[in-house]
Protein backbone atom coordinates (compact mmCIF):
# COMPACT_ATOMS: atom_id res chain seq x y z
CA UNK A 1 0.00 0.00 0.00
CA UNK A 2 1.38 3.38 -1.02
CA UNK A 3 1.69 5.97 1.76
CA UNK A 4 -0.65 8.23 -0.25
CA UNK A 5 -3.39 5.61 0.13
CA UNK A 6 -3.41 5.58 3.94
CA UNK A 7 -3.28 7.84 6.97
CA UNK A 8 0.35 8.65 7.72
CA UNK A 9 1.53 9.89 11.10
CA UNK A 10 3.99 12.81 11.01
CA UNK A 11 6.34 10.47 12.91
CA UNK A 12 6.26 7.72 10.27
CA UNK A 13 9.78 6.54 9.54
CA UNK A 14 11.34 8.49 12.40
CA UNK A 15 12.13 5.41 14.50
CA UNK A 16 12.32 5.86 18.24
CA UNK A 17 14.76 7.47 20.61
CA UNK A 18 16.86 5.25 22.85
CA UNK A 19 15.50 4.73 26.36
CA UNK A 20 17.68 6.05 29.19
CA UNK A 21 16.71 4.87 32.69
CA UNK A 22 18.56 7.83 34.23
CA UNK A 23 16.65 10.44 32.23
CA UNK A 24 13.93 12.37 34.05
CA UNK A 25 10.43 11.66 32.74
CA UNK A 26 8.26 14.71 32.22
CA UNK A 27 4.85 14.69 33.93
CA UNK A 28 2.91 14.97 31.75
CA UNK A 29 4.78 14.15 28.55
CA UNK A 30 4.73 16.89 25.89
CA UNK A 31 5.67 15.10 22.70
CA UNK A 32 3.49 16.59 19.94
CA UNK A 33 2.80 20.07 18.57
CA UNK A 34 1.15 21.00 15.29
CA UNK A 35 -0.72 23.87 13.65
CA UNK A 36 -4.33 23.30 12.55
CA UNK A 37 -4.06 22.20 8.93
CA UNK A 38 -6.36 23.76 6.30
CA UNK A 39 -7.44 20.15 5.48
CA UNK A 40 -8.85 19.83 9.03
CA UNK A 41 -11.21 22.84 8.84
CA UNK A 42 -14.89 22.09 8.21
CA UNK A 43 -17.88 24.08 6.94
CA UNK A 44 -18.22 25.78 10.36
CA UNK A 45 -14.78 27.34 9.89
CA UNK A 46 -13.03 25.39 12.64
CA UNK A 47 -11.37 22.02 13.16
CA UNK A 48 -13.70 19.13 12.38
CA UNK A 49 -14.39 16.61 15.15
CA UNK A 50 -12.75 13.73 13.25
CA UNK A 51 -9.54 15.73 13.03
CA UNK A 52 -9.32 16.04 16.81
CA UNK A 53 -9.05 12.25 16.86
CA UNK A 54 -6.42 12.39 14.11
CA UNK A 55 -4.30 14.80 16.18
CA UNK A 56 -4.74 12.71 19.34
CA UNK A 57 -3.64 9.69 17.26
CA UNK A 58 -0.48 11.55 16.21
CA UNK A 59 0.17 12.36 19.87
CA UNK A 60 -0.25 8.66 20.71
CA UNK A 61 2.21 7.78 17.93
CA UNK A 62 4.75 10.19 19.44
CA UNK A 63 4.21 8.40 22.78
CA UNK A 64 4.67 4.97 21.15
CA UNK A 65 8.04 6.12 19.77
CA UNK A 66 8.99 7.54 23.17
CA UNK A 67 8.19 4.11 24.59
CA UNK A 68 10.12 2.23 21.87
CA UNK A 69 7.36 1.17 19.46
CA UNK A 70 8.17 2.07 15.85
CA UNK A 71 8.14 0.51 12.36
CA UNK A 72 10.80 -2.04 13.29
CA UNK A 73 8.81 -3.11 16.35
CA UNK A 74 5.61 -3.41 14.29
CA UNK A 75 7.45 -5.39 11.60
CA UNK A 76 8.17 -7.92 14.36
CA UNK A 77 4.45 -8.63 14.57
CA UNK A 78 3.28 -6.50 17.50
CA UNK A 79 1.61 -3.14 17.96
CA UNK A 80 -0.68 -1.15 20.24
CA UNK A 81 -4.28 -0.91 19.05
CA UNK A 82 -6.87 1.50 20.37
CA UNK A 83 -9.73 -0.34 22.09
CA UNK A 84 -11.68 2.70 23.28
CA UNK A 85 -11.50 6.50 23.04
CA UNK A 86 -13.57 9.18 24.78
CA UNK A 87 -13.12 12.71 23.43
CA UNK A 88 -14.38 15.82 25.22
CA UNK A 89 -14.51 18.91 23.00
CA UNK A 90 -14.09 22.14 24.97
CA UNK A 91 -13.23 24.93 22.51
CA UNK A 92 -12.88 25.47 18.78
CA UNK A 93 -9.58 25.65 16.93
CA UNK A 94 -9.19 27.52 13.66
CA UNK A 95 -6.88 27.10 10.68
CA UNK A 96 -3.24 27.81 11.49
CA UNK A 97 -3.69 27.97 15.25
CA UNK A 98 -0.97 26.14 17.20
CA UNK A 99 -1.91 22.96 19.06
CA UNK A 100 0.17 21.66 21.98
CA UNK A 101 -0.57 18.17 23.27
CA UNK A 102 0.29 16.47 26.51
CA UNK A 103 -0.12 12.85 27.54
CA UNK A 104 -0.21 11.20 30.92
CA UNK A 105 -0.11 7.50 31.65
CA UNK A 106 -2.98 6.70 33.99
CA UNK A 107 -2.42 2.95 34.31
CA UNK A 108 -1.09 -0.16 32.59
CA UNK A 109 -0.89 -3.89 32.97
CA UNK A 110 0.75 -6.70 30.99
CA UNK A 111 -1.45 -6.09 27.92
CA UNK A 112 -3.20 -2.73 28.33
CA UNK A 113 -2.24 0.93 28.52
CA UNK A 114 -4.61 3.67 29.77
CA UNK A 115 -3.65 7.22 28.72
CA UNK A 116 -5.12 10.70 28.89
CA UNK A 117 -4.36 13.44 26.35
CA UNK A 118 -4.93 17.17 26.61
CA UNK A 119 -5.00 19.40 23.54
CA UNK A 120 -4.29 23.04 24.35
CA UNK A 121 -3.90 26.17 22.29
CA UNK A 122 -0.15 26.54 21.78
CA UNK A 123 -0.13 30.27 22.61
CA UNK A 124 -2.99 30.88 25.08
CA UNK A 125 -2.85 27.47 26.82
CA UNK A 126 -6.67 27.28 26.61
CA UNK A 127 -7.92 23.70 26.90
CA UNK A 128 -9.41 22.72 23.53
CA UNK A 129 -10.13 19.01 24.00
CA UNK A 130 -9.22 15.91 25.98
CA UNK A 131 -9.08 12.25 24.99
CA UNK A 132 -8.98 9.21 27.22
CA UNK A 133 -7.76 6.04 25.51
CA UNK A 134 -7.46 2.38 26.37
CA UNK A 135 -4.81 0.70 24.23
CA UNK A 136 -4.24 -3.04 23.86
CA UNK A 137 -0.94 -4.68 22.91
CA UNK A 138 -1.62 -7.03 20.00
CA UNK A 139 0.16 -9.89 18.26
CA UNK A 140 -0.72 -8.75 14.74
CA UNK A 141 0.03 -12.12 13.16
CA UNK A 142 -2.35 -13.98 15.48
CA UNK A 143 -4.90 -11.18 15.66
CA UNK A 144 -5.19 -11.25 19.43
CA UNK A 145 -3.94 -9.48 22.52
CA UNK A 146 -0.46 -10.32 23.78
CA UNK A 147 1.71 -9.37 26.73
CA UNK A 148 4.03 -6.43 26.28
CA UNK A 149 7.70 -7.41 26.33
CA UNK A 150 9.46 -6.90 29.66
CA UNK A 151 11.46 -3.89 28.41
CA UNK A 152 8.24 -2.02 27.48
CA UNK A 153 6.57 -2.98 30.77
CA UNK A 154 9.66 -1.62 32.55
CA UNK A 155 9.41 1.67 30.64
CA UNK A 156 5.66 1.94 31.28
CA UNK A 157 6.28 1.38 35.00
CA UNK A 158 8.84 4.20 35.04
CA UNK A 159 6.45 6.56 33.23
CA UNK A 160 3.59 5.54 35.53
CA UNK A 161 5.70 6.31 38.63
CA UNK A 162 6.51 9.76 37.20
CA UNK A 163 2.85 10.44 36.37
CA UNK A 164 1.27 8.96 39.51
CA UNK A 165 1.46 12.24 41.52
CA UNK A 166 -0.62 14.07 38.87
CA UNK A 167 -4.28 14.48 39.80
CA UNK A 168 -6.71 12.29 37.86
CA UNK A 169 -8.59 14.57 35.44
CA UNK A 170 -12.33 14.98 36.08
CA UNK A 171 -13.14 13.67 32.58
CA UNK A 172 -11.52 10.26 33.22
CA UNK A 173 -14.03 7.44 33.32
CA UNK A 174 -17.06 9.70 32.94
CA UNK A 175 -20.04 8.08 31.30
CA UNK A 176 -21.87 9.85 28.52
CA UNK A 177 -25.49 10.81 29.05
CA UNK A 178 -28.03 13.54 29.54
CA UNK A 179 -28.15 14.73 33.12
CA UNK A 180 -31.63 15.44 34.43
CA UNK A 181 -32.44 17.50 37.47
CA UNK A 182 -34.03 15.49 40.32
CA UNK A 183 -37.79 15.22 39.85
CA UNK A 184 -37.75 16.19 36.17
Amino acid sequence: MDSLDRVVSPYEGSGHRPWDDSEEIAAPLRLHRTPVSPRWVDYNGHMSESCYLLVFGDSADAFFRYLGIDEEYRAGGHSLYTAETHIHHRREASQGEPLALSLRLLDHDAKRVHVFHEMRHGETDALLATAEQLLVHVDTRRGRSAELPARLQHRLSAIHRAHAPLPVPDAVGRPMGIRHAPGS
